[in-house]
């Protein structure tokens, strides 16, 4: 069941902004007259990736331009984030834009003339680090998204607040960070936000192209750890102990039928994937114990219930048909749902379809990768989207994906991520506020 709750928010039919209006046109000759910056921009950050929690340069970079530009700045936030708030010349309603920042454990293996060599420490050891999912795209694109909407303050009726966020991809051991610590550091109160909007480039669709979908887009991620637990004994007499090894194999199998048994796949997906396995020391051994890690996919906050409550059973059933014992742990600091508030989704789609172009647009697939961007979501009404960055003539399908050390996305996507921006920004101020309700999962 879904509940209805009262927020201040958009009217649900404003006036948006025409095409070929004067306000949308100015903006769209700022946006053309930044395009070479943005893409010095991603270069540069694509070059100098930082992991999460460690995006010093990035966030220095990112404050200098928005101080430059006459925004006022808040920085470091969650460690290592800016907050950039742009106040308009009259009254209105407060919007904010996000971007993420940081970079990926990847050592890369593109051809680009600006490919990253940097390594740094990870888990203690030494990895190559990559921007493989985007992040210096989204970065860059809200630069300079910033920069044109500062050039049209005299003309804003509101406030913009940029969001440019470590951590998405997840904090290390002991750390906290991400969108919750933003939430935490008050990025959508210091002024409140009204609306959210967030942008990621993807493998999935072709250059340019926008995807949005209202309700669940993303899945919520849980991470569990599960621990079987048998009797250590000689390899050559298995029978002398309990093998976790060939417990472990039956409790893997039983998982997998969580999903394919238990769950109605004809209403909504879900996942359930062991990552990791660890056991044994020696080929002549049967250990103690066997480790697992693995993560969980849902887009419905029952089903999320339900998923995990089998888990438990499946995992606890086959290691004790096996004489072993099973003990699970679900983590509760994952993502929720990335869930597209329907009212304003209906209300944004003609500026989506305005600035992709004919056809260009369109609802998209659900997809079980998750982000943290949902957090927010949770507090204000907020619109995810995807854009296109595979380019023209390659198939999606067989083009490397995000988190891939081959991922390169076409950078002809950025000048259209930019301009959703920007026009996302403009249309909700030019429709003021009114109060309604939202749907919530």
């Amino acid at each position: 069941m879904r509940r209805t709750l009262r927020v201040a928010t958009l009217l649900l039919a404003p006036a948006l902004l025409p095409a070929q209006s004067p306000l949308a046109a100015d903006a769209d000759r700022r946006a053309a007259a930044v395009e070479a910056k943005v893409v010095a921009w991603r270069r540069d950050l694509h070059e100098h990736p930082e992991l999460s929690n460690r995006e010093q340069r990035t966030g220095k970079l990112v404050a200098d331009h928005l101080r430059a530009l006459g925004i006022e700045v808040r920085h470091p936030v969650a460690h290592t984030g800016v907050v950039g708030v742009l106040r308009g010349a009259k009254p209105g309603p407060v919007v904010a834009l996000r971007a993420d920042m940081d970079a990926l454990p990847v050592t890369e293996e593109t051809n680009l003339p600006f490919k990253s060599t940097v390594k740094a420490q990870y888990a203690g050891q030494e990895v190559g680090v990559m921007h493989a999912c985007g992040h210096d795209m989204h970065t860059a694109m809200l630069m300079g998204a910033a920069e044109v909407l500062a050039g049209m303050k005299a003309q804003l009726a509101g406030t913009v607040v940029f969001l440019f966020q470590p951590a998405e991809e997840g904090v290390p051991p002991g750390e906290s960070g991400g969108a919750p610590q933003m939430i935490r550091e008050q990025a959508l109160d210091m002024p409140k936000a009204d609306a959210i909007f967030g942008i990621h480039v993807f493998s999935d669709y072709p250059v340019g192209h926008v995807a949005y979908r209202e309700r669940g887009l993303m899945a919520s991620s849980d991470r569990f750890e599960l621990v079987i637990r048998g009797r250590q004994t000689h390899g050559a007499m298995p029978w002398g102990g309990v093998d976790p090894i060939a417990a472990s194999a039956q409790v893997i199998n039983a998982l997998q039928q969580v999903v394919s048994r238990q769950v109605d796949l004809t209403t909504t997906p879900a996942v359930v994937t062991v990552g990791t396995i660890r056991g044994g020391v020696r080929f002549n051994i049967i250990p103690d114990s066997v480790a697992m890690t693995g993560t969980i996919r849902v887009f419905d906050p029952k089903v999320r219930e339900q998923v995990h409550a089998a888990v438990q059973q499946a995992a606890e059933g086959a290691a004790r048909a096996a004489g072993a014992e099973a003990s699970l742990t679900i983590a509760r600091d994952g993502n929720p749902v990335t869930f597209n508030d329907p009212a304003l989704t209906a209300r944004m789609r003609p500026t989506l379809e305005r600035v992709a172009g004919a056809g260009r647009a369109y609802v998209g697939r659900q997809t079980t990768t998750a982000e943290d961007f949902a957090h927010y979501q949770q507090r204000v009404p907020g619109l995810f989207l995807f854009l296109g960055a595979t380019s023209e003539g390659t198939d999606p399908l067989t083009a490397p994906r995000n988190h891939s050390p081959r991922f390169s996305p076409d950078e002809a996507a950025m000048p259209v991520g930019t301009r959703l921006y920007v026009n996302l920004a403009l249309d909700y101020l030019a429709g003021g506020t009114a109060s309604t309700t939202r749907t919530t999962p």
